[in-house]
């Protein structure tokens, strides 16, 4: 839990690992293909094995692809602190960063390095694993070390492929994923299904009426998204404590994959809420009225009769 006082509005950076061939370069192609007018940055190391899909693609300069709708692609080589600053500071400025890490990287030692550069933020980090080969990678002992840290440090981890794993590889994967990577939202599914609004978020209108409106509208745009994934709209319950709620939806047992909204405390004062897998982050804000949240996690479960987390009143899914 981090609260602090209003800051600028931070860039957020959203972090996608995962070992050499689990999915990562077609994840990042389904997140541009569905920015929904998002201005995307994607970062990368080895800016020579880039692989965007050539029709995304309008321009391409030494260090830099333009693509469609303001996106761009960028290397960062070794100054990764450097590029970040060149592009918070930048005129137009990405909505979102997304960080491609080699199949090696431990993506938490490239979050603390993201967190030195001053006006971006980590929105959450995502690893991707194979389903059919995540766990012989992770029991190898050359690279098995590398494996399992990779997941231990994930918000969430996508188990990508799931078709190539037989059934009962696919029904024991979840059990094994939440024992190596005890903090982490586990997902099973193909990475073109991934919901875009889980890593990027959205911009959080105050008003409870244009929360609901994004509730309702935020999967439906793909189908193949809205088959995992649901959205629900809330509002706190009065004169409550948003520190409370905040860990309320960052715990394992909500149900919860993502968050975002506001509440007042019990003297009236405006909070924003981030919640993004076991991350939670509450900061001041100001707004009208009562305050909203929207909330993301796996169809069946958010969506599901019996769904509920202290401190909210829910709408009808």
């Amino acid at each position: 839990m981090v609260v602090s006082s209003p800051p600028a509005e931070a860039l957020p950076a959203t972090l996608v690992g995962g070992y050499l061939g689990a999915g990562k370069t077609t994840l990042v192609n389904h997140l541009l293909r569905h920015a929904g007018g998002r201005r995307i940055a994607v970062l990368v190391n080895d800016f020579g094995k880039v692989e965007i899909d050539a029709a995304l693609i309008e321009s391409r300069a030494e260090t830099v692809i333009s693509l469609a709708g303001g996106c761009l692609c960028c290397s960062f080589g070794d100054d990764l602190v450097g590029t970040l600053n060149g592009l918070a500071a930048g005129d137009p400025r990405p909505d979102a960063l997304l960080i491609e890490l080699s199949g090696v990287a431990l993506p938490g030692s490239v979050a603390r390095t993201v967190r030195l550069a001053p006006g971006v933020e980590v929105a959450g980090i995502l690893v991707l694993a194979d389903a059919a080969e995540i766990r012989r990678q992770a029991a190898d002992p050359y690279v098995g070390d590398t494996v399992r840290q990779q997941l231990a440090e994930a918000d969430w981890v996508l188990a990508n492929k799931p078709d190539l794993a037989g059934d009962a590889a696919q029904r024991e994967l979840p059990g094994w994923l939440a024992t190596v990577a005890p903090r982490a939202r586990v997902l099973v599914c193909a990475a073109e299904q991934l919901a875009p609004e889980l890593l990027f978020g959205w911009r959080a209108a105050p008003g409870r009426d244009a929360l609901s409106t994004f509730a309702a509208r935020a999967l439906g745009a793909d189908a193949r998204a809205a088959a995992v994934f649901a959205c629900r709209s809330a509002r706190p319950a009065a004169h409550g404590d948003p520190e409370r709620l905040g860990a309320a939806l960052a715990a394992a047992s909500s149900g919860v994959l993502r968050a975002k909204g506001f509440a007042r405390d019990r003297a009236g004062q405006g909070w924003l809420l981030q919640v993004a897998g076991p991350q939670c982050r509450v900061t001041r804000a100001e707004f009208s009225g009562p305050g909203g949240l929207v909330l993301i996690g796996l169809r069946g479960v958010v969506d599901a009769p019996g769904f509920g987390v202290e401190g909210l009143v829910l709408d009808p899914p």
